[in-house]
């Protein structure tokens, strides 16, 4: 897989995750707006019926207010129920469900009723308010529900398609420079392969011991700069080209692998005068080894990067596991998570592109292998692999 195209599906999903949730917001206030005209929609359609009622009961009470017969009884209907309340909004006789009326609004919906607010025009029996209350069976609403749950996930889903193909447009031009920059960076590290090696190849066929000590100073330096260089074709390679390349599963001598690998730091360890201790148990892994191999020389390269001029590096093998221990500059607990990111450097002031150990997990995944780390900082960092007996 090319370097960025897993960024671009993170970008894809992160984008299309807010442009679904703004979606949804707006569908949400689609729906109360839906909501809240369908409302009014049934309760203007009960209005004329629920002035009907009230001049039912102002009429009743226009009776009673001037009628001097001590066996007036207050109106009770069986099809809604009212109330009468004074000036002051204080409750003069009532047989509504609730003792909670909203005076804001003459006619609104609570629960499952409906109340209508009407003046009379003289306060009989010193009544300024008549309210009128009556059941709402709620079928509007049924159908209101079932409106927004059709149409806007027929809504939702035109817009999750729609919002895909844009998005696909805008990144159109993105991926192809990141085409472009992974075809440009294969074809680099590609030319610097042949000079790099025969580079190496030839310092290690010179005679040091035979040289002047100027110029084998600056030989060293060479050799250094070429197996820094080398390092980075090989972690750029296999960054670009790991799905593609096969594994040949082999049972590997971790002692022999890691030797090997010592001696090819050796140079570069020198060079801060870094001491390499090696305490060796018999230790054998089932994997590929030039997958291992990148496994090791990321994790040397970075305990001698960050190590401290006369430091020291101490690897140790055991029957399931080794570990790398450097008295570098440590790591912050709070970073310890990040640094298997890629692109994430611990100190911007050392060189590397930030994907060494980024290699060293994606390697650790593919063969089941643990990483644990244990740091304190400006003390040591020690790096411990292990894996299934």
């Amino acid at each position: 897989m090319d370097i960025n195209l897993t960024s671009e599906r993170k970008s894809l999903i992160k984008f299309l995750g807010l442009y679904i949730f703004l979606t949804l917001i707006i569908l949400a206030l689609a729906s109360f707006m839906y909501y809240k005209f369908e409302k009014d929609v049934m309760l203007y359609s009960r209005l004329p019926k629920l002035q009907e009622r009230a001049k039912e009961v102002i009429h009743r009470l226009k009776a009673m207010h001037e009628s001097l017969l001590e066996d007036n009884f207050y109106p009770r209907y069986s099809t809604f129920k009212s109330a009468i309340y004074d000036a002051d909004y204080v409750e003069i006789f009532s047989l509504l469900d609730t003792d909670k009326v909203n005076f804001n609004d003459f006619l609104y919906k609570k629960g499952k009723h409906i109340f209508f607010i009407k003046e009379p025009e003289l306060y009989y029996l010193g009544a300024k308010y008549v309210v009128i209350e009556v059941p709402d069976d709620e079928a509007w609403l049924a159908k209101v529900r079932q409106n927004i749950a059709i149409f806007g996930s027929l809504f939702l889903i035109f817009m999750a398609v729609l919002g895909y193909f844009l998005v696909k447009q805008f990144l159109r031009p993105m991926k192809d420079s990141f085409i472009l920059l992974n075809n440009f960076i294969k074809d680099t590290t590609h030319e610097l392969n042949t000079p790099v090696s025969t580079i190496l190849a030839n310092i290690e066929t010179i005679d040091t011991q035979s040289l002047d000590k100027k110029v084998a100073k600056k030989l060293s330096r060479i050799d250094i700069a070429a197996r820094t260089i080398s390092t980075i074709y090989k972690d750029l390679t296999y960054l670009l080209m790991h799905e593609k390349l096969p594994s040949h599963i082999e049972n590997i001598d971790m002692n022999e692998l890691l030797a090997q690998r010592i001696q090819y730091f050796k140079t570069l360890a020198d060079s801060k005068r870094i001491k390499i201790s090696f305490s060796q148990s018999p230790c054998f892994l089932r994997a590929d080894k030039q997958k291992i191999a990148r496994l090791v020389d990321n994790l040397l390269s970075n305990a001698i990067k960050y190590n401290k001029v006369g430091g020291t590096i101490k690897i140790k093998t055991f029957q399931n596991g080794f570990y790398i221990e450097d008295s570098g500059i440590g790591i912050p607990p709070d970073k310890q998570k990040e640094i298997f990111e890629r692109y994430k450097r611990l100190d911007s002031s050392e060189g590397g592109f930030g994907i060494g150990l980024h290699i060293v997990m994606m390697i650790a995944k593919e063969f089941g292998l643990s990483i644990k780390i244990d740091s304190r900082l400006n003390q040591y960092t020690r790096i411990t692999v292990t894996w299934q007996k």
